[in-house]
């Protein structure tokens, strides 16, 4: 390649937005078109289905880990791939910094919050470690949480108990609660004059339950103590605000539900807590009043980075309430119709209320293991799935995504129905 012809095509990817919308199908750009609050129906999700590439052999209904991208996100991480390969060390030293500041002002927008307040992350683990990790801990000092959390943060808990001195205090966040209070009085409880930190889901990863995260917080700081809340389900799930929330920090992985490529997470700390937050890695470039302090990871997936804001205009072309009715609906499709049966064999893992959970649901079958229910849905019924047994439940957790139908939901409930007559 001569030096014209080089340039000429540097030029053409210097030019490049981060958040190509050319880069959609045509029959994308024609799909996009028909979303309007008046005109949005239920047939659209069938032209939403067209922009995944899904297996014929089996239903999938374990979103839950990851997401699935469309094939536009597809595309644009592809192209972005090809970016940063084809620029090479440039790109790192020239461009990526305008990039990121892009990417921040984006998403900070979309989650509601000053881009001075947050970062991008690998994942969740990494965003409440980070924070966890780096505080100045004192002998005794308390940290209250539910059975229920993500084990991987229940396990830097007990190693900060284990450095410091600091006091693990477990409560256990009921299934079916009858009342937002009741789950307050949970951790109101719990709280002494040593409780510094608060740990809860937005929405609990094993169950679906969505918790009162804002009430929590009110009652939290009413008594002094700050609350890190695991977003890991809740972005591009449920529709919030950050700054609505009132937390004092927020963690979430948008590999999930924002289908965001594997490798990008998001950290927010409000301002007045960034000074104190000691880094995860050592930093010697930003002050400490600077969130960016926390970010230095070493070299980072550049090209997951640039696809954010590309994934938040596909979901915006949808519509995150859109997003998460339709959630709504698949769920409560399968899991109000076997909760109605009261099923002597069936164990209720979730929220029968649509006002404390979205898409996730669990359920199992008495005297089948979780694993062992998994793989009779997989093996004789063709469906994915992924068992859970963990802090009280058991069963196996179903995961549904925009791409999936009614049809695949009654599926499911069929299934699960027969395996629990076949137990009597």
């Amino acid at each position: 390649m001569d030096k014209r012809s080089f340039l000429k095509s540097l030029g053409g990817l210097l030019a490049l937005s981060v958040t190509p919308m050319h880069l959609l199908s045509k029959k994308s750009e024609e799909f996009f078109s028909f979303f309007s609050e008046q005109k949005f129906t239920n047939d659209i999700w069938k032209d939403v289905r067209q922009d995944y590439e899904l297996s014929t052999d089996f239903i999938n209904l374990e979103s839950g880990f990851y997401c699935m991208l469309p094939k536009p996100i597809l595309e644009n991480y592809l192209e972005n791939i090809r970016k940063v390969n084809f620029l090479h060390t440039y790109y790192k030293r020239k461009i990526m910094a305008d990039d990121k500041v892009k990417i921040i002002k984006k998403l900070s927008e979309f989650v509601g919050c000053s881009p001075e307040e947050v970062i991008v992350t690998r994942n969740t683990t990494e965003s409440i470690d980070t924070v966890i990790s780096g505080i100045d801990w004192q002998k005794e000092d308390e940290i209250i949480y539910a059975a229920q959390e993500y084990p991987a943060m229940i396990a830097m808990i007990q190693q900060v108990a284990r450095r410091y001195g600091v006091k693990p205090v477990e409560i256990q966040i009921p299934f079916n609660p009858q009342s937002d209070e009741e789950i307050l009085k949970l951790y109101q409880t719990k709280i002494t004059k040593k409780t510094r930190l608060i740990l809860v889901s937005h929405i609990i990863n094993i169950t679906g339950h969505v918790l009162p995260v804002k009430k929590i917080c009110e009652m939290a700081h009413q008594r002094n103590v700050e609350v890190i809340v695991d977003g890991a389900h809740a972005i591009g799930h449920i529709d919030f605000q950050i700054s609505d929330l009132g937390c004092d920090y927020y963690a979430s992985s948008l590999h999930k539900w924002l289908s965001v490529p594997l490798g990008a997470g998001l950290l927010y700390v409000r301002k007045e807590h960034i000074p104190k937050i000691w880094p995860l890695l050592a930093d010697n470039e930003y002050p400490k009043e600077d969130i960016r302090k926390l970010n230095h990871t070493g070299t980072q997936p550049f090209a997951v980075q640039l696809t954010i804001p590309f994934a938040i205009d596909y979901l915006n072309k949808i519509g995150l309430k859109n997003k998460e009715q339709r959630l709504k609906t698949l769920k409560f499709h399968w899991y109000k119709k076997l909760w109605a049966l009261q099923h002597p064999n069936l164990i209720y893992n979730s929220p029968i209320s649509e006002e404390r959970s979205c898409g996730i649901g669990t359920i199992g079958v008495k005297n089948i293991a979780p694993t062992e229910l998994a793989d009779i849905l997989f093996k004789e019924y063709k469906i994915w799935t992924v068992g859970i047994d963990f802090a009280g439940v058991n069963g196996v957790r179903v995961t549904p995504n925009i791409y999936n139908t009614l049809e695949e939901m009654e599926a499911l409930q069929t299934a699960i129905l027969r395996i629990a007559n076949s137990r009597r």
